[in-house]
């Protein structure tokens, strides 16, 4: 977590905005100008926010690429995808997800979030979260669900609870890979060098929040491979369990994008899911991702 303070001037002027909370989870931020410089108190009060409702709402937000990068840069380092080929020109830290092709070719990942996944869930040091802006939105379609995994652990039954205590899990980027969802074409081929870039990795199934200490569940459908030290079978109907359990109606959040929303999530809250839209619907938005800790 990057420090709060001493990053933006004591002399920027504060701005005066709402925190709504949302029903069921999350909350919208109303009044807030992310063009503008953040003064410390803002950002601390942006930041205790997001550490309570797991995912932020940016209404009416109008950036350029390096203010979307130096807001998300506020919070920690940035993570590079794997996938080169849709980093935005000049900014790399920038992920296109878009379902526009452009003289046949995808222009960027056009299926992703196709599966319930925690982002980069399989690095070594995964995400602290996540930020997605709407350039283009679909006319039909095209909402992003939010599962809550405090709320996924806390109401695990007894015997899920005793069967994952204690034990990991691995993840791997390749595990749902090149199962198509939203039609096919949109996955490239990963090269050997991109293969080594993203090598499995265990991670504990029950991790604890680095800043508030609460514990969540840490698996998802989309990166996670099996559980270590049981037997394959066990380990498939365990996770399934998990998985059907964490996205529970009572434990979701679907946002309905609105123009210009900047989305902001955490990674180690939450798990999420692209719904999609129709194929001739253009939807196109940017994406930063925000290193966080080794879980534990």
């Amino acid at each position: 977590m990057a420090e709060l303070s001493g990053i933006a001037p004591h002399t920027v002027r504060r701005q005066a905005f709402d925190i709504r909370p949302l029903p069921g989870a999350g909350a919208e931020i109303m009044g807030l100008d992310l063009s503008q410089p953040l003064s410390t108190a803002d950002f601390y009060r942006i930041h205790q926010a997001h550490l309570q409702y797991h995912v932020l709402v940016f209404r009416q937000q109008t950036l350029t690429p390096q203010q979307h990068i130096d807001f998300s840069r506020r919070f920690g380092p940035l993570q590079i995808h794997v996938l080169k080929q849709f980093l935005l020109a000049g900014h790399p830290e920038i992920l296109i997800v878009s379902n526009i092709l452009r003289e046949g070719e995808p222009v960027g990942l056009g299926d992703a979030g196709k599966y319930w996944h925690s982002d980069l869930s399989y690095k070594e040091t995964p995400s602290l979260g996540s930020m997605l802006y709407a350039r283009i939105l679909p006319a039909i379609g095209g909402d992003t669900k939010f599962a809550n995994m405090h709320r996924a652990w806390e109401t695990l039954p007894d015997a899920l609870r005793q069967a994952v205590e204690g034990r990991r899990a691995v993840h791997s980027y390749t595990a749902t890979y090149s199962q198509p969802k939203f039609g096919a074409g949109w996955r490239p081929a990963l090269t050997e060098k991109q293969l080594s870039e993203v090598k499995s990795v265990s991670h504990p199934i029950i991790r604890t929040h680095p800043e508030t200490g609460r514990k969540a569940l840490f698996v998802s459908e989309g990166f996670t491979t099996h559980i270590e030290g049981i037997p394959a079978d066990e380990s498939r109907d365990i996770l399934q369990a998990l998985y059907q359990h964490s996205i529970r109606e009572e434990n979701i959040y679907t946002h309905r994008w609105q123009p210009n929303d900047l989305l902001f999530w955490d990674n180690r809250s939450l798990i999420h899911l692209a719904t999609g839209c129709p194929a001739d619907c253009p939807r196109q938005l940017y994406r930063t991702t925000i290193q966080g800790d080794i879980p534990f």
